[in-house]
């Protein structure tokens, strides 16, 4: 039997040149988060993004053996 997580996190966009300024300043974070989890015995089995107004969300989606 497998569990599963999903993490949620949500970037805000702001007026600059830059179009790539969410993925350039959510990397760090994301990758952060993708170290503890597979440290944790998690693997990344999907990804999916929306967007609303200003704001970015980007779901992350785990499982991992129970």
């Amino acid at each position: 039997m497998k569990k599963y997580k999903v993490e949620a996190r949500t970037y805000f966009s702001k007026i600059t040149t830059n179009k790539n300024h969410i993925a350039e300043s959510s990397a760090d974070e994301i990758q952060y988060l993708l170290d503890d989890y597979v440290s944790k015995g998690w693997t990344l089995v999907s990804t999916d993004a929306a967007s609303f107004g200003t704001a970015m969300y980007v779901y992350l989606y785990f499982e991992k053996d129970a």
